[in-house]
Formats: structure tokens, sequence, C-alpha cells
């Protein structure tokens, strides 16, 4: 089977392949050249992943899925949410993104969070999505080298190090992305 991930960030393309099973042949954008920006416009997670979804399954006629992720800190009031990924601004700088949270949190002793991403898939015009949750918090500042977007900031419950230091394989079994994408391989591995 043959199923669009409708990303453009190489790196969740890495992660998510490390996770499927080898009879889904894996295409991006790209491969089907979808060189767009894809509208994210809806003012919920599980909105922009349908959103995009629905894009290209209308605009290219593939079966595909589409994620958005969202980090909730709770003392910011659950920000940035679905702005994440342009946090710090239109640029959808990670960096910036991470400076802005750190410069945000500096006098906060609440450092809770949480990743929450849903996985819209589209087979044949019917969609149904799939969530992971992961618990943790804000650490004072950036360690670690690998991982991508707020990884090098964020260290989930039970571990005392962040994403960004986890070999992928050990991230993507407790990733909010690794949960959902479980969820979606045993879908379609039972469905289909």
């Amino acid at each position: 089977m043959k199923l669009v991930a409708a990303t453009n960030n190489k790196n969740k393309i890495k992660e998510i392949k490390q996770l499927i099973p080898s009879s889904i042949e894996l295409l991006s954008l790209q491969d089907i050249n979808c060189l767009e920006d894809i509208p994210e416009t809806s003012d919920t997670i599980e909105g922009n992943a349908i959103q995009k979804a629905q894009y290209v399954y209308d605009n290219y006629g593939k079966n595909c899925f589409a994620d958005d992720t969202g980090l909730l800190i709770e003392s910011l009031n659950n920000e940035p949410g679905v702005y994440s990924a342009r946090y710090a601004g239109e640029q959808k700088d990670a960096n910036d993104n991470m400076n802005l949270v750190l410069e945000k949190l500096n006098e906060s002793s609440n450092r809770k969070a949480k990743f929450i991403t849903v996985i819209a898939l589209i087979i044949d015009g019917k969609t149904t999505c799939f969530e992971g949750i992961v618990n943790g918090e804000i650490t004072l500042s950036k360690s670690g080298k690998d991982g991508f977007g707020y990884d090098p900031i964020f260290k989930p419950n039970g571990y005392d190090i962040t994403f960004s230091e986890m070999a992928m394989d050990q991230k993507n079994k407790i990733s909010h992305r690794g949960l959902a994408v479980k969820k979606l391989v045993n879908f379609l591995e039972s469905d289909l």
C-alpha cells in the first residue's frame, strides 16, 4: 500500500518510517509533487491535521495522513498549543520558539507541559484520527543535539534526559508522535 505523509519535514518522515511496516510505502509531499504550503488555519490540533490530510486527498487523490503537534505548557495557559511551530513568528524557527518559551518560563516554578500529536488518516475518503500524548516538563535550558522542534527543552516524565538526548528508537517508543503512529499502524494492519 502507498500512503502519503502530508509533510515536508524530513525529521518527521524519518521518525515515521522507523515505525511503519515495510508493507506500507511511505511517500512525502515532494514525492507527489505537492510543493505548495498546505493551509493550517484551524484553531485546534485535530482540525489542522484533518485540514492538511483533506487538502492532499482533495487535490492529489492520494490516500494520506497528516499530523499536527502542539506543546501545551500549563503555566502559560497551554501555550504555544496550536501555534507551536510559529510561536516566535512566521519564520518557524525552532531556536526562536524555544528561546521564547524559556524566557516566558524564566520566573516560573511550574514547568509542567505535554505534547499532543493528532494524526488524521484519509483512505478512500474516510477520515480516522489517532492521538498520542506525552506528559513532561520544560527544562531550564536546551540540552542534546538530536531531535527537532522543542525536543531540547522537553523532558518526559520518568526520564532525566530530554527528547533531544534520546536515541531515536527510544524516543519513538514513548513520544507523542510515536504513540499516535503506533495507533495508526495498528489500525492499518487490522482494518485493511
